[in-house]
C-alpha cells in the first residue's frame, strides 16, 4: 500500500461529516484535503484510544518529530510521507501542524475549561489551525479569508462540543465552560450522569447560540472574491450547521444520543452548498 492509499483508507473510516465536501475539490486538492485529514484523525486517535496518558503524550513527542521530518528528513509513517508533496505543494508551514499536536495534548492535561477563553484555544489548536491549512490548500488571494477559516474552525469545533457532550463526558472530559455550567446551574455531576434537566437544555441553548454566531461572523469576513475558491469550507459549514440544527430540533438530547445526517441528506446539502456558491 502506498502513503496515499493509507491517506485515503484512514479518511474513509472515520466517516466525518468533514469529508463530505472534498469529492468537489479538484484532483491535486482533494488529495491533499485528504492526506491533512489522515493526519489530523492520526494524532487525534493517540489520545482517545491510549489509555496511558504517558505513552500517548510520548507518541505524540514521536509525531513531532515526524512532522519535523516531513520538512528536512525521511519520515517513516506513510501520513507523514504523504504529507511531504503537500507542504510543498500549498507552502503548509511546520508551526500549523505542530499546533494540532499541541491541541491534541490539551486532552492529556486539561479534561475541564474553566471559561470560554480557555476553551477558545483548544478550539484554535484542534480546528481553526486545519481551517487556516485548508484555506490555503483551496486558495485565496485576500487575507481576510484567513479570518473566515479561523472563525469557522471554531464554529465547527463548537458544533462538535455540543453535539458529544455525552460521548465526552464517557470519557470523563467536559469542555462547556465551568463558569457557564455555574451561571445555568449545571454540575458536573449532572453531565457524567446524564441528568438532561431545565437548566441543561438552557445551557445547550446558550452553547448553540454561541456557535451560530461564530457562523455568521466567519461568513461575514469570506470575500466574495475568494468565495468561490473556499466552496469546499462553505459546504462544510452547511453540513455543520444542519447538524447543530438537528441537535436544537431533537430537543438538545445530547447527553443520551449523539446526532448524525443521513449520507444522503448531506450529499444534497453539499451540491446545494456548491450551486449556491
Amino acid at each position: 500500500m502506498d502513503s496515499y492509499q493509507y491517506c485515503v483508507d484512514k479518511t474513509k473510516q472515520s466517516g466525518s461529516s468533514f469529508t463530505s465536501s472534498f469529492r468537489f475539490l479538484t484532483p491535486d486538492r482533494r488529495q491533499a484535503m485528504t492526506v491533512l485529514y489522515a493526519f489530523c484523525r492520526e494524532v487525534d486517535d493517540v489520545v482517545d484510544e491510549c489509555s496511558d496518558a504517558d505513552v500517548a503524550r510520548t507518541t505524540l513527542s514521536w509525531w513531532r518529530n515526524e512532522v519535523a521530518a516531513v520538512f528536512g528528513g525521511q519520515p517513516t509513517h506513510p501520513v507523514c510521507q504523504a504529507l511531504i508533496p503537500v507542504v510543498k505543494r500549498f507552502n503548509l508551514p511546520l508551526e500549523h501542524l505542530l499546533e494540532i499536536i499541541d491541541g491534541m495534548e490539551m486532552d492529556l492535561d486539561q479534561p475541564r475549561y474553566a471559561d470560554f477563553k480557555s476553551l477558545q484555544l483548544y478550539c484554535y489548536r484542534v480546528a481553526s489551525v486545519v481551517g487556516l491549512l485548508s484555506a490555503e490548500i483551496f486558495g485565496y488571494t485576500d487575507r481576510e479569508t484567513l479570518k473566515y477559516a479561523h472563525d469557522l474552525g471554531i464554529a465547527f469545533q463548537l458544533t462538535n462540543i455540543i453535539r458529544d457532550v455525552g460521548e465526552d463526558a464517557r470519557r470523563n472530559r467536559i469542555y462547556l465552560p465551568m463558569d457557564e455550567m455555574q451561571q445555568f446551574g449545571v454540575t458536573a455531576a449532572d453531565i457524567l450522569n446524564s441528568r438532561e434537566t431545565e437548566n441543561f437544555q438552557k445551557l445547550m441553548a446558550f452553547q448553540i447560540d454561541r456557535a451560530q454566531r461564530f457562523y455568521d461572523q466567519a461568513l461575514a469576513h469570506l470575500p466574495a472574491v475568494d468565495r468561490k475558491a473556499q466552496r469546499a469550507g462553505l459546504i462544510m459549514a452547511a453540513i455543520y450547521r444542519a447538524v447543530l440544527r438537528e441537535v436544537e430540533r431533537s430537543g438538545c438530547h445530547v447527553l443520551k444520543e449523539r446526532v448524525s445526517l443521513g449520507t444522503g441528506y448531506k450529499l444534497w446539502l453539499a451540491i446545494k452548498a456548491w450551486a449556491t456558491n
